[in-house]
């Protein structure tokens, strides 16, 4: 087996960098790890704030099924170190379009990032992994058990609910879905209307065939007792006994430092919320622009985020090398074109601008 060999880094934010990664999740530090191991210089920027914090464990992760979010990440960022990666905190304020004159010869770069505390970096490309939050009804009570036995995903959630008495909050168009799937779990599962309309047709077939019970009218709060849920009260008072209870969060990318650059989160075809729009490989609309996890695919969980970020990491340092294979090929043809320094300036410089 090949070790990678330990580099002394120090976290420190440099001038600039061949890519810049927002977010520290599974998605952005997989696709700095990959971008590491291609000896290119990376930095990753997180702000501390994982959207699955509150889980126990993390679930569905082969070899890693139900370790802490925290540990893993804390793996992450070690690995990333590992190869000469930096892991930076802080929070994106802005981006905006640089000079773009190679970073190659220190002058310059496509993409100028302003952190929040005033700090700078530039960048020759750019992958957004800053995953999204979840816009949570107002339900007092409710808030404070999230991801604990308020949640979402059967799949990352199920199993540790299962044969419980689960209830599922109507939210939006997924919700009858998400009760037909926890069904798969428990026998006992009710589903709330809450302030949507009842469901009717086939959907209230659905349910009814798969013994799934239907309260109508508003929740008012949720009951708790010994730092556990026990139950759902409704507004008339009535408490209809649960011990979890699933909903549908509205989804929405945390890229509003993206507008600048014209990119701005879209209505997802799900109804679920909004989403970075990209291809399969993760390319946005914005050259230069790559985008993984839940930031552009809001149903991905942590292996699939990571997958992700790690196959956009992929083609984006497939695009530097086609870009740098261009400027390789015009200095050869010309000797003294600006193409030309640029390229004496990397040979000089050697493996230093990749901060090893």
């Amino acid at each position: 087996m090949v070790v990678a060999e330990v580099v002394t880094v120090t976290d420190e934010l440099r001038n600039g960098y061949d890519v810049v990664v927002f977010g520290g999740g599974a998605a952005g530090l997989s696709g700095a790890l990959m971008l590491a191991r291609a000896r290119r210089s990376v930095v990753v920027i997180d702000s501390g704030t994982p959207r699955n914090a509150p889980a126990e464990g993390v679930h569905g992760l082969l070899a890693r099924d139900g370790m802490p979010p925290a540990e893993l990440l804390e793996r992450g960022r070690t690995e990333v170190r590992a190869y000469g990666g930096h892991v930076v905190t802080g929070e994106v304020g802005d981006v905006a379009r640089g000079d773009g004159r190679s970073l190659r010869s220190e002058h310059g770069g496509d993409f100028e990032v302003t952190l929040t505390d005033g700090r700078s970096v530039r960048a020759r490309r750019l992958l957004v992994a800053t995953g999204l939050v979840d816009e949570l009804p107002d339900v007092p009570g409710l808030r404070a058990r999230w991801g604990r036995d308020v949640l979402h995903c059967p799949y990352c959630h199920g199993w540790e609910i299962r044969d419980q008495a689960v209830g599922v909050l109507a939210t939006g168009p997924l919700s009858v879905h998400q009760a037909l799937l926890l069904r798969q779990w428990s026998d006992d599962v009710t589903f709330f209307s809450h302030t949507m309309p009842p469901p009717a047709g086939e959907e209230a077939e659905q349910l009814a065939a798969r013994g799934i019970r239907v309260v109508e009218g508003e929740v008012a709060s949720l009951e708790i007792a010994d730092d556990r849920l026990v139950g759902v009260r409704l507004g008339d008072g009535t408490v209809v006994g649960r011990e979890a209870l699933a909903l549908s969060p509205r989804m929405v990318a945390r890229a509003g430092f993206l507008t600048s650059l014209g990119l701005r989160p879209a209505a997802h075809p799900s109804g679920a919320g909004e989403h970075i729009p990209s291809d399969a490989a993760g390319r946005t609309e914005v050259p230069g622009v790559w985008a993984a996890g839940n930031v552009t695919d809001l149903v991905a969980q942590v292996g699939g985020a990571a997958a992700a970020g790690a196959a956009a990491a992929a083609r984006i340092n497939a695009d530097l090398v086609a870009e740098e294979t261009r400027q390789a090929v015009a200095a050869r043809r010309d000797p003294f074109s600006p193409e030309s320094e640029a390229r004496v300036c990397e040979v000089v410089a050697g493996n230093r601008r990749h901060g090893l």
